[in-house]
């Protein structure tokens, strides 16, 4: 059973994360239109994870008697200046993704809701992989500075990249 309270920033982190999806569907968008096939490849997969995030609590919600309530979304940024631009955008991303999913921890423990503490303690654990990740590729393309090659060689890799669905449980 969850608090209202609970409830309703469960509701608020799903639609968050829907948002999240949308944000890096726009950023699939923008490196298509710049042709740069892995860097859209990598912003699809992100896509695909977020949508899979927001899925996972919309499960956990229904499954703990509460309902689940989908809310306006704002447009998400369409036009970056760089690659490195756009990853950086990423990164502050989920920086507050972090802060948002480490705030839900701190109220489920407040509430001293054990089920919801487990539950979210994965996507604790998968905000540092997806920080890391971002932070790995924003180090690359700082090394390159510019340099077309070095630019298509993390492209290349970047398509390599494959959406991997949460696990069953």
């Amino acid at each position: 059973m969850l608090s209202q309270k609970l409830l309703d920033a469960i509701n608020d982190q799903i639609n968050f994360e829907i948002h999240s999806a949308l944000i890096y569907k726009a950023m699939q968008a923008h490196f298509e239109a710049e042709d740069l096939p892995g860097m859209a490849n990598w912003m699809d997969v992100q896509f695909q994870e977020e949508m899979s995030h927001a899925e996972k609590m919309f499960h956990f919600v229904c499954e703990a008697g509460g309902r689940v309530k989908m809310l306006a979304m704002d447009e998400p940024k369409n036009e970056y200046s760089s690659p490195l631009d756009a990853f950086e955008t990423a990164l502050s991303h989920e920086q507050i993704v972090t802060g948002r999913i480490n705030n839900l921890m701190d109220l489920a423990q407040q509430e001293r809701n054990h089920a919801a503490q487990i539950f979210l303690q994965w996507f604790v654990t998968e905000q540092i992989e997806e920080e890391a990740s971002v932070g790995y590729i924003i180090a690359q393309l700082k090394r390159v500075e510019g340099d077309g090659r070095g630019l298509i060689m993390i492209d290349q890799e970047l398509s390599k990249r494959t959406f991997v669905p949460i696990a069953a449980e």
